[in-house]
């Protein structure tokens, strides 16, 4: 992906950003940058940068569990900042700046130290010609002296001190990430997709995690099982239940913080309570995926049975089921029970495996538990 020309500025120095990458750093620090720089500033502190590759990340490690590489502070970061603050893992971006803006903790303090001790000198090397080897592990005054010389940067650097010390971008440079932002977005989200896929090659849909999670639109499906309701009782699998229309909620059996998708294979009833309980956590296979299959089933008879669900299914069909190999094997006619769950099974636990070593954790509902206190294994 090529970055626009320009007759004034080194844009293959530019383009060079992301050579040698061995961990996320120099990522989500350009992203801050850009950001800044689109809001308007041209003087930014490093502890400001440091707070918005924070909150770029969250998403990522908390929702998502990706992995942002071997040891990565950044994550190690965002995990601890998630243990003390008690935020959602799809908190707003802003609530999320306030409590950094606000947060003196002695080890977040640290960690941001550690994120600085390079990243804002070793991401302008392309540009840098004159510093080899060891002249990059001198004390961060000396190398903001040196670098200070040279010519034709990206930004330079005020006078050091720690978190403070504020990096001053150049006016050329600043005009030429408004006119080109877009393009340059695209740029930067294309090198991040391509460093997580090979930090998370099992992981699908990274191109999705980039961003906060958004509300999925499943009017379909829930339509689908409104119509069921209609016709015959269902109890949904966490509680036993019995469901209605009115409290009616569409859960992603393995969530869809892992999968990324809305395939109408790992969709089933529940009530909005317990979905909101459940989270992006993995329902315990043993107790949960027996009685997923027997619902699951259930609805596939109804379809057969019924010319106005099969009609529904078809319209969910066209939107939420994008495998006609799944459809053959999963919701052809004349199935029994064990041939449709051990064609379910086949579907869904390779990607149930993979998320659990991915990170997420095993849930059993218990009706005492309050919202945060369901069991977790």
């Amino acid at each position: 992906m090529q970055l626009p020309y320009s007759e004034e500025l080194e844009i293959q120095y530019l383009s060079r950003l992301f050579d040698n990458t061995s961990e996320c750093y120099k990522f989500f620090w350009f992203q801050a940058i850009v950001t800044k720089i689109l809001e308007g500033k041209t003087e930014i502190a490093y502890g400001e940068l440091l707070n918005e590759m924070i909150a770029d990340a969250w998403y990522m490690v908390t929702e998502y569990h990706l992995n942002l590489g071997p040891k990565d502070n950044l994550e190690a970061l965002v995990n601890y900042i998630r243990q003390i603050s008690g935020m959602k893992p799809s908190e707003k971006k802003s609530v999320i700046l306030d409590y950094l803006n606000g947060c003196k903790d002695r080890e977040v303090m640290h960690l941001k130290r550690v994120l600085i001790r390079q990243v804002p000198y070793r991401l302008q090397a392309p540009f840098i010609q004159s510093m080899k080897g060891r002249e990059w592990n001198v004390p961060d005054i000396k190398k903001i002296e040196k670098i200070n010389q040279e010519k034709h940067l990206l930004y330079y650097f005020a006078a050091y001190d720690g978190l403070q010390t504020a990096i001053i971008i150049q006016p050329e440079w600043q005009q030429y990430i408004l006119k080109n932002q877009e393009i340059i977005k695209g740029w930067l989200q294309y090198n991040i997709i391509l460093y997580l896929q090979k930090r998370n090659p099992s992981v699908p849909g990274i191109a999705d995690k980039l961003c906060p999670p958004y509300e999925r639109k499943l009017d379909k499906v829930k339509k689908y099982w409104k119509l069921i309701l209609t016709l015959h009782p269902v109890h949904e699998i966490y509680n036993d239940i019995e469901l209605d229309g009115k409290d009616l909620s569409i859960d992603h059996f393995v969530p869809w913080s892992y999968v990324a998708h809305d395939e109408f294979w790992n969709l089933h009833p529940t009530t909005r309570r317990i979905n909101s309980r459940k989270s992006n956590n993995l329902p315990d296979w043993n107790t949960y995926f027996p009685r997923f299959c027997k619902q699951e089933f259930f609805s596939y008879e109804m379809m057969w049975q019924y010319d106005s669900v099969y009609a529904e299914f078809e319209k969910c069909a066209k939107e939420h089921l994008n495998n006609e190999d799944v459809r053959r094997r999963v919701y052809r006619k004349g199935l029994t029970f064990q041939e449709f769950s051990s064609s379910l099974e086949e579907v869904i636990q390779p990607i149930y495996q993979s998320a659990k070593n991915c990170g997420f954790k095993n849930w059993i509902y218990r009706e005492d538990a309050g919202e945060s206190d369901n069991i977790l294994l």
